[in-house]
């Protein structure tokens, strides 16, 4: 019995250990000095074929490589560094990406972003994905809410999806996705059965679109995992401003991946993960015969 439940539980083991069949190419120098590390590491990421890996590969060796150096690193701290990785990949689940978080709150995410792109003529600006965006949302028509009952105040939100040209778009699809006025994403609760506050739609002929949304409100990005506890370490607060996500997409056009702020809230100058760009932040209306739009 005890042999059964072994083996359920645990991959079978070849006979033999095996290598992965790529033999050597170089017999690199046996090292006496640090900086032979280094050299040896970058001429065994040489040998990749893809010119572009190779690249990226050579470029992550040195500057990884000159950060160990440059920080005079412990090995305690580079222990500390790999029990921290660690935990921020076990801390993922198919409902959050606690890796892309570290990412976020590095600025690496925002940094990713602007250089893929680039602002062109007057078209809206991209940011942050973050980490909150899933495929399992509600389909809806114009006009319909992607909120139920008591999430929040309600919003209305309507535009138009164009060219730079000023030329509409019909039939994009249109991502849009928010946290609840409680500051939570609805993959937050642990008692989820449906999404909410997110939803998919199509813009009509003119490229118009409208929905039902709630107010956002700024809320704490997740504090009780490894990315909350490195903000901790380096006194910064885990806040973001009040913001609504979208992701555009139609064939033949740049997949727009973006989000609004409302103008006025107090955390727009310090957004925790470095998404909010100026020409993103804008105004809500109040109009006599609804909600804030």
């Amino acid at each position: 019995m005890a042999e059964q439940a072994r083996s359920d539980s645990t991959p079978a083991l070849s006979s033999k250990a095996v290598s992965n069949g790529i033999p050597p190419r170089l017999d690199l120098p046996l090292p006496d000095r640090a900086d032979i590390i280094t050299d040896n590491a970058l001429k065994l990421a040489e040998g990749t074929p893809n010119p572009r890996l190779r690249f990226i590969f050579q470029n992550l060796i040195k500057y990884l490589h000159g950060f160990v150096n440059e920080t005079d690193l412990t090995t305690d701290e580079w222990m500390a560094a790999i029990q921290f990785l660690t935990r921020v990949g076990q801390t993922c689940t198919p409902l959050r990406q606690e890796m892309i978080l570290l990412s976020d709150v590095l600025g690496v995410s925002a940094l990713v972003d602007s250089l893929n792109n680039p602002v062109e003529g007057m078209a809206t600006e991209n940011t942050v994905l973050g980490p909150f965006y899933t495929d399992d949302t509600l389909h809806i028509a114009n006009g319909e809410t992607i909120a139920s009952e008591g999430k929040g105040e309600y919003m209305y939100v309507e535009g138009r999806v164009l060219t730079t040209e000023g030329l509409p778009i019909p039939d994009a699809i249109i991502d849009t996705w928010e946290s609840d006025s409680n500051g939570f994403y609805d993959t937050q609760y642990s008692d989820r059965s449906h999404p909410d506050c997110r939803g998919r739609l199509r813009t009509a002929a003119d490229g118009s679109f409208s929905f039902r949304a709630i107010v956002p409100a700024p809320y704490p990005i997740p504090g009780d995992g490894p990315v909350g506890e490195l903000l901790l370490v380096m006194s910064r607060h885990n806040m973001r401003p009040s913001h609504l996500h979208m992701i555009v997409e139609a064939p033949g056009h740049h997949k727009l991946v973006t989000a609004f702020y409302p103008e006025g809230c107090g955390f727009i100058q310090s957004d925790s993960v470095f998404g909010v760009k100026k020409s993103l932040v804008v105004v809500r209306r109040r109009f006599r015969a609804g909600p804030f739009c």
